[in-house]
């Protein structure tokens, strides 16, 4: 935690430089305290506009007319990509198995972790090449359980590896993880985080990334299914307690990273978005 609070601290001269980016109409990071320690700071930016995707409290509907560069994030203090958090480093990404779209289980399990169904399809696109979409490039998506608890750092073990994952977008630029929907942990909106790599075998360490962010997803939407779901108990109350414009992440606007959320008549519930980076 003391890392942690030293990294926020140095957060105010990227905050300031959001400021004379969003002067042009851009995006950019910023950092957090959250739920078990801090959300690391991440220092550079990303920059675009465009209209925003969702149902939820405090944002738009509809989607973005032309692609702009995702923001940079914070990658949080629970990464597991190989660089140094929470005064350890672990890495994921290279073990075998990671590159998976099921992550509700750890690699090698059959035991799944509790919570909604969820289906998330991330489409990547060029802001280089007319919003072309980018095929073959890597997507690390990780996020929290329905108590809000991290992976490999709740447990201090490697193998414990549930609900993070990597995979290839396909010629339509598009990766799809089956999932959980994610819990609301004290201090931040429910979002999840993922990085991209130019290719699954640059996708072995966090010094090969491109970029980092997090998506977030309506509050409307959440707040049903964590009032329907005894599962989501405490998530029903963090998120009573917080608003897009009190998440330091996401206090800037979410236009660029909001989901769109649907119930499926099979059960759970999908979720999409578009993001794009300058390739």
């Amino acid at each position: 935690m003391d890392q942690a609070l030293a990294l926020a601290a140095a957060a105010h001269t990227p905050t300031n430089r959001r400021l004379a980016l969003n002067a042009l109409g851009s995006l950019g990071v910023a950092t957090l305290l959250g739920c078990g320690g801090g959300e690391d700071t991440d220092t550079s930016t990303g920059a675009g506009t465009g209209t925003g995707t969702g149902t939820g409290t405090g944002t738009g509907t509809g989607t973005t007319a032309s692609c702009s560069v995702v923001p940079e994030e914070t990658a949080g203090p629970y990464p597991a990509d190989g660089s140094t958090a929470s005064n350890s480093t672990y890495n994921v990404l290279a073990l075998s198995g990671i590159v998976r779209s099921d992550i509700r289980s750890s690699i090698g399990s059959a035991t799944q972790v509790s919570g909604v169904p969820l289906t998330i399809a991330i489409t990547l696109t060029n802001t280089n090449a007319s919003c072309a979409p980018l095929s073959g490039y890597a997507i690390y998506l990780w996020h929290c359980t329905q108590d809000g608890q991290y992976s490999v750092y709740s447990s201090n073990n490697i193998a414990d590896n549930h609900l993070r994952g990597v995979q290839a977008t396909d010629a339509s630029g598009t990766v799809t993880f089956t999932t959980i929907v994610p819990g609301c942990y004290s201090g931040r909106m429910p979002h999840m985080h993922l990085e991209i790599y130019r290719s699954l075998s640059a996708a072995t360490n966090a010094s090969n990334k491109l970029k980092t962010t997090q998506l977030a997803f309506p509050t409307e939407v959440l707040s049903t299914i964590y009032s329907a779901n005894a599962g989501y108990s405490s998530s029903v109350r963090n998120l009573a307690a917080m608003s897009f414009a009190t998440d330091n992440v996401f206090s800037d606007g979410t236009a660029l990273e909001m989901t769109t959320m649907q119930a499926q008549s099979g059960g759970g519930y999908s979720a999409s978005i578009t993001i794009s980076i300058a390739a």
